[in-house]
């Protein structure tokens, strides 16, 4: 057995079950991958459970944009993790910050609490925090199980020695993983480097719609997020197994 882990972010049940196929040890289940990621929907949640063997990680995010949350999307945050574990999820993806940067305690705290039992990742708010060491300490005192992190920079290959010295610092305390950019071109080089162990990417290609009429004249999403409403981005099964073999 690899001594090396990939959790795939998908965007999908059909991209859970590729990403299953292709070897993943996890996925992190998530909606509206071009904001960054939110909640995915109960059925998607539930349906993901049904058919997967592996591990199976929902990411609790109301909505795009910051990680500064108001009372009610904390009150969201809190059904949504309710529900991710009466569908049986095996953990749950959070991340709220300050105004300040800093890591949200008391919040953070209260979501952890709610998951009692579940596998916590902090996700990349991290990368949005004032100080990565400080903030690292902060989020072992919580009691995360992992910190999903791109080194601060757009593309984790990027920052390569912070992702080393986090990797360092957090010891045997909580995992670092890097992502972001992650892919079967890169990986072995970040691994050897950081010393990370656990790895997430997406390993999605396009695969065209069916849709045979199609008018050029609308568009649902509207123009801030341009994206192509002829194609999805599904995880490949051989592009996770291409990945895990660069690794070992």
């Amino acid at each position: 057995m690899s001594e090396y882990r990939l959790e795939i972010c998908a965007n999908s049940v059909a991209s859970c079950l590729e990403a299953q196929k292709g070897g993943a040890y996890r996925v992190e289940l998530c909606a509206a991958i071009p904001e960054g990621g939110t909640t995915p929907s109960y059925g998607d949640i539930a349906l993901a459970r049904e058919l997967l063997e592996i591990k199976l990680n929902v990411i609790i995010r109301p909505r795009g944009g910051d990680f500064l949350y108001s009372a009610l999307e904390h009150k969201i945050m809190l059904k949504d993790i309710e529900n991710a574990r009466k569908l049986g999820a095996d953990g749950v993806v959070i991340g709220c910050l300050t105004a300040e940067g800093e890591v949200d305690m008391q919040r953070n705290r209260e979501l952890i609490d709610a998951a009692e039992g579940m596998s916590v990742t902090f996700h990349r708010a991290f990368d949005m925090c004032r100080d990565p060491f400080e903030s690292l300490e902060k989020i072992i005192s919580l009691g995360c199980d992992r910190i999903l992190t791109s080194g601060l920079q757009p593309r984790a290959e990027q920052d390569i020695g912070l992702l080393k010295q986090l990797v360092v610092k957090a010891g045997e305390r909580i995992i670092i993983m890097p992502g972001s950019g992650v892919n079967a071109q890169n990986i072995t080089r970040i691994a050897r480097e950081s010393g990370a162990r656990e790895f997430h990417l997406s390993a999605r290609k396009p695969v065209e719609s069916g849709m045979m009429y199609r008018n050029p004249n609308v568009k649902m999403g509207g123009g801030a997020v341009v994206i192509d409403e002829y194609t999805q981005q599904v995880t490949a099964a051989e592009i996770v197994r291409s990945t895990l073999l660069a690794l070992d």
